[in-house]
């Protein structure tokens, strides 16, 4: 089988490639094909990439190509982990918000806005030369931050699309370590959107053993996901560590406002230092500084999904789906974050318990906010952008989300073609 990375000159591909080699009787590959604009990553990337499947032993070719076309034709899978802009647009991401009073992130926040602009449209530009070029049914998985949107457009411009994140992972993994179980053995009752989650169960053989784990290790939890152990009292289950952008707004602003790098600034720092590993002919395995670059468990999502969908093991598992009446005060076409049966026709999410609030009206708050920054997206313009800014629950006046306009314009007026 043959399976397509664009952006395949990430820092995060060995990661990947080490998934690969340890999990390959999950995913039998031929071919991976490393897709990147940036001929001296993709050099560098690949070449670890094929010391370590020699060392593994698993004959894998890896190949390499700066046109999309060329690398996915007669792929079964592409896999998007794109950074449209790099670290520097990173940078502003997490630093323009700042001058309106508002936190700085690549996701959430006005950031996150600025993220899905410029990335939007490249995608799509990418889904649809995997659709004229890859192999038939071929899937798309996204791992393209915002998420949520991103796949929203992918699955609304009909293409065979599925969201992943490491979110949900992280919390089976940790969960099953302090119940010291497998990680396979734990089901988790995850759901919200990309990035705006909350685990309300980790069931073991069909019993919730959330309860007892907020009872025995609270103070740990909340240490995990940097919040007061009193927010998780109050809510009565785990939320993401991306809710304390939301729970903690004025104590994350402050120590962004206090000084320091910025995380894109210190993810540079150690790509730096994992390209200079790379280049090193004697590497043949995952760096250890790798694990300093994030995406915690990323391979080992990924295998499972890709597994899955070619597979058609049809197991369970998180990912960014269709809505599709789960959460019923969201329209069916929203993308939602929550279990799903994956087999090879495709992906459905299962039921859910309803979503109680405060976290229902906080969901239906940042939904509305994507579905107007895919708008925004999708066609330009100032009122579309501005429009987006003021219906996010963390800008929200209309003095900020003009002034917070102009910032994320200028900022990205070498992205943004409709600005120029």
């Amino acid at each position: 089988m043959k399976l397509t990375v664009v952006g395949g000159g990430s820092t995060y591909t060995p990661e990947l490639v080490d998934g690969f080699a340890r999990l390959r009787s999950l995913l039998p590959l031929t071919e991976l094909c490393l897709v990147d604009p940036d001929a001296s990553r993709l050099s560098l990337v690949s070449g670890v990439s094929r010391r370590m499947f020699a060392r593994a032993g698993y004959d894998v070719t890896v190949t390499t190509t700066s046109d999309v076309a060329a690398g996915v034709a007669d792929a079964s899978v592409v896999l998007l982990q794109l950074r449209i802009g790099g670290q520097a647009a990173r940078h502003s991401d997490e630093t323009f918000p700042h001058a309106c009073g508002c936190l700085g992130q690549e996701t959430t926040g006005p950031g996150g806005l600025a993220k899905a602009l410029r990335t939007v449209p490249v995608v799509l530009s990418v889904a649809d030369l995997v659709r004229r070029h890859a192999a038939p049914d071929a899937w798309i998985v996204d791992f393209t931050n915002p998420v949520g949107i991103v796949t929203r457009a992918l699955l609304d411009d009909g293409h065979r699309a599925v969201g992943l994140c490491n979110v949900a992972i992280g919390f089976q993994r940790r969960f099953a370590a302090m119940l010291d179980v497998a990680p396979s053995a734990v089901q988790l009752d995850h759901v919200g959107l990309n990035h705006l989650t909350w685990e309300r169960g980790a069931f073991v053989d069909g019993v919730d053993r959330l309860p007892s784990l907020l009872a025995s290790h609270r103070s740990e939890l909340a240490e995990e996901v940097e919040l007061d152990p009193a927010v998780l009292d109050l809510l009565g289950c785990v939320p993401s560590y991306y809710l304390r952008y939301y729970y903690a707004h004025d104590e994350v602003l402050a120590e962004q406002l206090a000084g320091g790098p910025s995380r894109a600034q210190a993810v540079m720092e150690v790509e730096a230092e994992l390209l200079a590993q790379y280049a090193d002919p004697s590497v043949d395995t995952k760096p250890e500084a790798l694990s300093r670059r994030g995406g915690a468990f990323y391979s080992e999502a990924a295998v499972d999904l890709l597994a899955s969908l070619t597979a058609d093991r049809g197991d369970v598992q998180v990912v960014n789906v269709r809505n599709d009446g789960v959460l019923p005060f969201l329209p069916d076409d929203h993308v939602i974050e929550v279990p799903a049966v994956v087999g090879a026709a495709g992906v459905q999410p299962l039921p859910a318990a309803p979503l109680a609030s405060p976290a229902a009206g906080l969901v239906a708050h940042v939904a509305d906010y994507e579905r107007l920054a895919l708008e925004a997206a999708l066609h330009g313009g100032r009122a579309r952008v501005e429009r987006a800014l003021l219906a996010h629950p963390l800008v929200g006046q209309h003095a900020r989300a003009a002034r917070l306009t102009d910032l994320l314009l200028d900022a990205n007026r070498d992205h943004l073609a409709w600005v120029r």
